[in-house]
Parts: C-alpha cells; sequence; structure tokens
C-alpha cells in the first residue's frame, strides 16, 4: 500500500489533529473568551470527522485493503462504528459542558481542545493493529483525560480526581508497557497479526505471564474489577460533564481495543485467556451491583457514584460478550456499547439538570425524594434510564443483555449466561432503590432549578432511544454490529 493511501485511510486521525492544532492557536489568541467559539468548532470538527469515517462502516471494509501505515492501522468497520460512538459522545459532552462551567466561573478554552485531543487519541485506539499504535493512542487519550479530571482548579474534588486518576493511570499504563515487552520478546513483533502467527500454538509461559499483564493493563482503563477502584471517586470528583465523557468515549475506546487485543493478536489462544475474562466479567457484575448497592443504602450515597459502580456492572455484562470469543459475541459487545452510550448519555444529562435554586449541582441521592412531584419530568427520565440499566423490558436496555448472553449460550457457555443473568437481579435492586425515592419518598424540595434546552433535547434524544422505541433500529444497529465485528475475524 502506498503512502497515498495510508494517508487516505488516516484521514480522520489527520483532520483531527489540523483541526486541533488551529484551534490551538485560536484558543492561544483568544483566550478563554473564545471558549464558546472553539467548542462549536470543535463540534464542527467531529462531525466531519464521522462523515470521514462513515463510508468504513456502511461498506463493511476490512482486511489488508484497509491496513495503512506499514499494518500499524486499520481504518476497517469495526474501526468506524467505534470510533462514530466516540465523536458522538465526544459531541455530547460539548454541547452540555457550557452551562456546567458558567456556574464555576466560566468554561475554559483547553476544555473542548482537550476533548478533541482525546478523541484522537481514541481514534487510534480503536484503529491500531500495532503495540506501538495502541500506545501512542491510549496515552494521548491519558494524558487529556487526566488533565479534564481536575480542570476546575479551584474545586478539591476535581484535583483530587485528578491526582488519583493520573496515579493509578500511570500505574495502570506500567503494566500494559510490562506486558507488551514480554509479549515482543516472545513473539518477535509489535504487529497484531505476526503476535496471531508467532503465537499460534503452546504458549510460552513468559508470553502468557506478558498477554496476562496486557489485559491487566487494559481492564484499568474499562474500570473492570479488580482493577475498578479509581471510578467511582474519578466519577463524583470531576466535573459532570467530563464524568460523562469518561463514562462513554472511552469505554467504547478501552473495550473495541481490548476486543481486537485479545480476538486477534491473542485470537489463536482463546483458551488461554478465556477463563479470565470469565473472572473479570462475573466479578465486576457482583462488585458493582454491590457498590452501588452501598450508595442506596448510605445517607451520603451519590447519583454520580452510583452511576460509576452501574458502569462498572455492565462492563461485566459486555465482557460476556468477549469470553464468547465468535463473530456474534463480538457483534452482541457493540450493540450492547451503542446502547450503553445512550444510556449513560440519558442518566448524566438527567443529573446536569437536577439544580437548587441558585443552579447548584444536586448529586445526593436522598435530595431526590419526590422529585416526580416538583419534575415530573426529568423523573421519569431518570426512571427509564434506571430501569432500561436494569435490563428490565420493555425498555432497550433489555436488548444489550439479551444480545450478549445469546452470543454465551450459543458459544456453549450457558453456565456463565445463567450466572450473568442471576447477578443482574442484584442490580435491579439497587436501580429500583432509585425510582422509589424520587416516586414514593417525601418531597424534600431540593430540586427546584430550571433546565435549558440543550439538555432537554438531549435527554429527549437518547430517552426515545432506550425507550421501547428503540426496538426499531434494531435491524439497522445489529446489521452495522455484524459487519463490523466480521472485519476482526477478517483472514487475508
Amino acid at each position: 500500500m502506498t503512502l497515498v493511501d495510508s494517508l487516505r485511510l488516516g484521514a480522520p486521525e489527520e483532520w483531527l489533529s489540523v483541526a486541533g492544532l488551529g484551534l490551538l492557536m485560536v484558543a492561544a489568541w483568544g483566550g478563554d473568551k473564545a471558549a464558546r467559539l472553539i467548542g462549536l468548532l470543535a463540534i464542527t470538527a467531529l462531525v466531519v470527522a464521522g462523515v470521514l469515517v462513515a463510508p468504513s462502516l456502511t461498506g463493511h471494509l476490512s482486511g489488508s485493503a484497509v491496513a495503512a501505515f506499514q499494518g500499524q492501522y486499520s481504518g476497517d468497520a469495526f474501526a468506524a462504528f467505534g470510533k462514530l460512538l466516540i465523536y458522538l459522545s465526544a459531541i455530547v459532552t460539548l454541547i452540555i459542558a457550557p452551562r456546567f462551567f458558567d456556574r464555576s466561573g466560566g468554561m475554559r478554552a483547553e476544555f473542548p481542545l482537550l476533548v478533541l485531543f482525546a478523541s484522537l487519541g481514541m481514534g487510534l485506539m480503536v484503529s491500531a493493529t500495532d503495540l506501538i499504535m495502541l500506545y501512542i493512542g491510549l496515552e494521548l487519550n491519558s494524558l487529556s483525560a487526566y488533565v479534564l479530571a481536575s480542570i476546575l482548579r479551584n474545586d478539591d474534588r476535581s484535583a483530587e480526581a485528578g491526582l488519583k486518576y493520573f496515579v493509578l493511570g500511570a500505574l495502570a499504563s506500567g503494566i500494559l508497557l510490562f506486558g507488551m515487552s514480554l509479549v515482543y520478546g516472545f513473539a518477535g513483533t509489535t504487529s497484531f497479526h505476526g503476535i496471531h502467527a508467532a503465537l499460534n500454538g503452546p504458549m510460552a509461559m513468559g508470553a502468557t505471564f506478558g498477554m496476562i499483564f496486557m489485559l491487566s493493563g487494559l481492564a484499568f482503563k474499562i474500570s473492570a474489577a479488580p482493577f475498578h477502584m479509581w471510578t467511582p471517586d474519578v466519577y463524583e470528583g470531576a466535573p459532570t460533564p467530563v464524568t460523562t465523557f469518561f463514562a462513554t468515549a472511552p469505554k467504547v475506546a478501552a473495550m473495541a481495543l481490548l476486543m481486537r487485543v485479545m480476538l486477534v493478536a491473542f485470537g489463536a489462544e482463546v483458551g488461554a485467556w478465556r477463563q479470565i475474562i470469565v473472572f473479570v466479567s462475573l466479578i465486576s457484575i457482583v462488585i458493582g451491583a454491590l457498590g452501588a448497592i452501598g450508595q442506596t443504602n448510605a445517607e451520603g450515597g451519590n447519583i454520580k457514584r452510583l452511576m460509576a459502580y452501574s458502569s462498572i456492572n455492565n462492563v461485566g455484562f459486555i465482557l460476556v460478550g468477549l469470553a464468547a470469543a465468535t463473530p456474534q459475541g463480538a457483534s452482541a459487545m457493540l450493540v450492547y456499547l451503542a446502547i450503553y452510550v445512550a444510556m449513560s448519555v440519558a442518566g448524566f444529562v438527567a443529573v446536569l439538570l437536577l439544580r437548587d435554586e441558585e443552579g447548584n449541582q444536586i448529586e445526593a441521592i436522598a435530595d431526590l425524594g419526590g422529585l416526580s412531584k416538583r419534575r415530573p419530568g426529568i423523573a421519569a427520565a431518570l426512571a427509564a434510564v434506571m430501569f432500561s440499566l436494569a435490563g428490565i423490558p420493555p425498555l432497550f436496555g433489555f436488548w444489550g443483555k439479551f444480545v450478549v448472553f445469546q452470543a454465551a449460550v450459543a458459544s456453549g457457555l450457558l453456565w456463565l449466561a445463567a450466572l450473568g443473568i442471576a447477578a443482574s437481579v442484584i442490580g435491579a435492586f439497587y436501580y429500583l432503590k432509585v425510582v422509589k425515592v424520587m416516586y414514593f419518598d417525601e418531597d424534600v424540595g431540593k430540586v427546584t432549578g430550571a433546565g435549558d434546552t440543550p439538555h432537554f433535547a438531549l435527554l429527549i434524544a437518547s430517552g426515545v432511544f432506550i425507550s421501547p422505541l428503540g426496538y426499531l433500529a434494531t435491524p439497522w444497529l445489529g446489521g452495522l454490529a455484524d459487519g463490523a465485528a466480521a472485519a476482526l475475524f477478517h483472514v487475508g
């Protein structure tokens, strides 16, 4: 493949790089006064990037025809599916951010730039087919994320969240690098396809340890237990728009990267890693559920911490599809990710609308008492999110769980699907507890502030998608997910 072809396939990342550098100059000259303009231009840049990647997804592109830069980058349908979810999540973040930051001294010019560069890094993550490219994308995203978590410099919680994220993220990166070095030492290559060919047989002990270290580092990035310890603190301490971003885009990118690493690089050694994925899946489901129950039972229960434990819980369900290690399982994971992004957007936008008379954010679950009487629309939307996250039909969240369990059963993992279904009952308890507080507890009169049009528009759009109307999109969404998943198993 010529350099021109490689540059054509890498156009989304090249465009975001040029746009980011250009907006960096605007920020340098305009300062924080230009923050809203930069935000609008960043949204435009992300839309253009989405237009550039869409043909790869609709055309179900895969194989050597979309391998660029000497096999380090793939512009296939799988990468395009992940990038579209990432760009959509970033656009939502940039839409909801200005109103929130107006309450804390104004939006900073670097905020949209950090979101843009994080999206660039995540785009490289989902397209990476080489360990070097993997790490470049991962660190570009991580360095932006550390700053985003602590962007409110006068807020102690934000500073603490950024510091915890940085320290634990650096530890995870070190673990990942050590694993990558072991895998390179035993495989003799950093290419995913080269690793697949080199390890196609009995794995050496050192290569097995390298794979485990890599899996541990990536488990931190998707906030899977037992590497989840950073998630509740960062979700609670970071500004809510940033938490919305963390709950969606990086989750998609890290999960897509994990899928490509395990199904492509280590695809010939499914037996060596399946039991690890099964363990991580089940423990994530249980720890996420038990941690969230602690939030609903405690006086100081925080809705953002509850959503953090919910994300850990949902990661466990998504990993059930990875344990299947089949095209059907990979497709189910992508469908679940798309639905999860919509549920997270709806949930955090609803949280942003929980304000008192002065416009301050309401985060305590106890303060939601009687919300249905004062803000019936917000209460109904938040209840729909809770029911959908719990996987209660007929809401669309049920479909995400159904397809991953179906894939597990089809691959002979009936017992895993049965355990997952049983564990989901635990999660239903804490979701229903939030609904009970909003509809049946005494009205505490805390949520009295008014919302704004962009937030309500996003809440309605995401709410419609996770409602029973979302099932109308299943043929279209399933078709795109099937085409994207097939790209991971394409040979040649």
